[in-house]
């Protein structure tokens, strides 16, 4: 059954906004090659690419026909979890080039910066999940990507030094940065499983 469900699923994942976040994300990803002071904000740049494909994926769970789907006996988990299985190869190939697109000299270390996309991107699906699981909203895309600029934002300017999480290459604290962003990163796995799962008894948030 589930491999029945594969095409229709694919049919209503919305890809054309999530290729329109990635194609934003590429631009600032490839402005990093447009002269030197550009380069001495790769960084910078990279991170707001991520920020803008992350953004994009907010809007994976997006389901017009949601109320509909509600009734297959097909439990929302996996419903969900094909969602993100057929995103994830896409992902992966938009953060390859992302990578690329920065030159050699000024691209920050691949594994941390990887470690921050990945957590960007899981913290929206996940966040999407949680507006489906406690709502009727059948396109959590909008409130999720508004609330997620919002707080990326609220961290950059309002965040505790001590547990910074963006900071320079250079930065003492990029190591520890890095541990923390680990931690987001498994808590938001951990929140969106449980976020996947169809509660026992439903509290209705109306956005």
């Amino acid at each position: 059954m589930t491999r029945q469900l594969v095409l229709p699923v694919h049919r209503t994942v919305p890809w054309g906004t999530v290729g329109a976040a990635g194609a934003a994300g590429l631009l600032l990803a490839a402005l990093t090659r447009t002269g030197e002071t550009a380069e001495r904000l790769s960084l910078y740049l990279l991170r707001a690419a991520i920020l803008a494909f992350a953004v994009g994926l907010a809007f994976l769970l997006d389901d017009p026909a949601r109320h509909t789907t509600a009734a297959v006996p097909t439990p929302r988990p996996v419903r969900i979890a094909l969602r993100v299985a057929l995103a994830v190869p896409a992902a992966a190939a938009w953060w390859t080039v992302a990578l690329l697109l920065v030159p050699p000299g000024v691209r920050p270390p691949a594994g941390d910066i990887t470690l921050e996309a990945g957590a960007a991107c899981v913290l929206a699906v996940t966040a999407a999940a949680a507006v489906v699981r406690c709502s009727e909203v059948a396109r959590p895309g909008l409130p999720v990507a508004s609330g997620l600029l919002a707080t990326a934002v609220l961290v950059m300017l309002f965040w505790p030094g001590r547990w910074a999480l963006f900071v320079p290459v250079e930065d003492e604290r990029w190591s520890a940065a890095h541990d923390r962003w680990g931690v987001v990163l498994a808590g938001a796995l951990v929140l969106g499983a449980v976020c996947a799962v169809e509660p026992m008894r439903r509290r209705i948030i109306r956005l």
